[in-house]
């Protein structure tokens, strides 16, 4: 079904002027999100670290199901579990199963030198490339620079940089002062936006 599959391409004022690239692991170990289309929760995103600054892995879980109205049954419907794998800085491998709406998708790739479309670390915003994480594909990206704003969380407004992603892979990001993924919006197939709202 088409019907959203941009939600499968899963994939800096004072203070935020030069943005902290996250080359290392958010300090708090996770970011969670919720993923919000029409106002109304679809689901949920979240990315869990453990190890070191020098060395650590990233396990990307996303979970959506979008519901016909009435009946409550699934019009679309994409799962993920990757495991990312660092060291200084480069991903050096990735794993990850995917099932985007009964079609299945597994990938085992070594880092070769590109950074994943996950969207949590913000050095690809620097990036050309990205490595898409469903089907092990590279995708050529452009990226402009957006200005600093006030993004919502569940925790009230917080202030990021916003950048926009664009070509194989098209996404509005915004990141914390931290250099971590405050806040991500992009328009699916049906031309509704879908958000992630992060907790």
């Amino acid at each position: 079904m088409q019907i959203l599959r941009k939600l499968a391409v899963l994939v800096t004022a004072i203070g935020l002027a030069t943005p902290v690239l996250a080359s290392s692991p958010p300090s708090q170990g996770a970011l969670r999100f919720d993923v919000i289309r029409k106002g109304k929760d679809i689901g949920e995103l979240s990315y869990s670290f453990s190890g070191s600054a020098a060395k650590y892995s990233v396990q990307v879980v996303t979970d959506i199901a979008v519901k016909i109205p009435l009946i409550r049954v699934n019009a679309y419907a994409f799962k993920q579990n990757s495991v990312e794998r660092w060291a200084n800085g480069k991903m050096t491998s990735i794993r990850s199963a995917t099932d985007d709406d009964g079609d299945a998708h597994q990938i085992s790739e070594k880092g070769r030198g590109l950074l994943p479309a996950s969207l949590w670390n913000d050095d690809i915003l620097k990036r050309r490339q990205l490595l898409n994480t469903i089907d092990g594909s590279v995708m050529s990206v452009r990226v402009i620079d957006l200005g600093v704003q006030n993004v919502p969380t569940r925790s009230g407004q917080l202030r990021a940089h916003h950048y926009r992603i664009s070509g194989d892979l098209e996404r509005d990001v915004w990141y914390d002062q931290n250099g971590d993924l405050a806040h991500v919006s992009f328009k699916a197939d049906d031309g509704s936006t879908v958000t992630y709202l992060r907790k």
